[in-house]
């Protein structure tokens, strides 16, 4: 058989990727608490909920026995779709692949690396096949991408820093372990620290982003302060919640 035969034959391939997904952090194994403030996040933020995929965190319990099934109903009585749970006992590992679930180990700790052990490398777009320098005040890079990130692209650093110099339309992702770097406007989503980096921060010239996250906070464009929009701002964690300050 002929290696084109051999590949139209195949019915699938399996490939490596860095989706960005939700993690609902359980601080509760009660069905009907989690079912109340779901509620009131849906009032808040309807957009958020319309059949998000999420992971289950239950780092923070010690509950052997999770009312696992209960949990995921809520969710998805709610438009939230449960695809998997990180951490927990034994248990809770057998109960979610009974569920059909994926289970992720817990994270981590210190799993994101010092940006100083971060090797540089570069990515140049089609649009400059100039060498490129990495901007003042940015110590460590993980990928450079000049020109502007379009709609339906994603742009990642799994490594370090993301740099975008350019800017990032309605519909694109830029995604990075260490910090993103938007040189011209951010209008699509932006998300650093995706390995749990709290020390993560977000830049960009000009803002007017359908999400900012930052090691799994997150605000859509109907949290931001309207007066934050089209202005230069930095994106970084204060006390567990993301915080937007001016550069202006």
């Amino acid at each position: 058989m002929s290696l084109k035969a051999d590949r139209d034959s195949m019915a699938f391939t399996f490939k490596g990727g860095m989706l960005p997904m939700t993690v609902m952090e359980l601080a509760s194994a009660d069905p009907e608490r989690i079912r109340e403030q779901l509620a009131g996040k849906l009032s808040q933020s309807p957009a958020f909920f319309q059949h998000t995929p999420v992971v289950l965190s239950v780092e923070k319990l010690d509950e052997p026995h999770l009312a696992l099934e209960r949990i995921c109903a809520v969710c998805r009585a709610h438009k939230l779709l449960p695809v998997a749970v990180r951490g927990g006992p034994d248990p809770v590992k057998q109960s979610a692949w009974a569920l059909g679930l994926g289970w992720f180990p817990p994270q981590e700790i210190g799993r994101s690396r010092s940006l100083e052990s971060v090797a540089t490398t570069e990515d140049v777009s089609a649009e400059s096949d100039a060498s490129v320098d990495a901007p003042p005040g940015v110590a460590a890079v993980g990928r450079i991408y000049r020109g502007t990130v379009r709609s339906g692209q994603q742009v990642t650093s799994p490594e370090g820093d993301l740099v975008v110099v350019g800017s990032v339309n309605a519909g694109a992702e830029v995604l990075a372990a260490g910090s993103v770097h938007v040189y011209g406007a951010l209008r699509g989503r932006a998300l650093a620290g995706i390995h749990g980096d709290p020390l993560a921060s977000i830049f960009c010239r000009e803002l007017h982003a359908e999400l900012l996250s930052v090691a799994g906070n997150y605000k859509r464009l109907e949290d931001i302060d309207p007066r934050l929009l089209g202005t230069a701002v930095q994106v970084r964690l204060e006390d567990d919640q993301l915080g937007i300050a001016s550069l202006s």
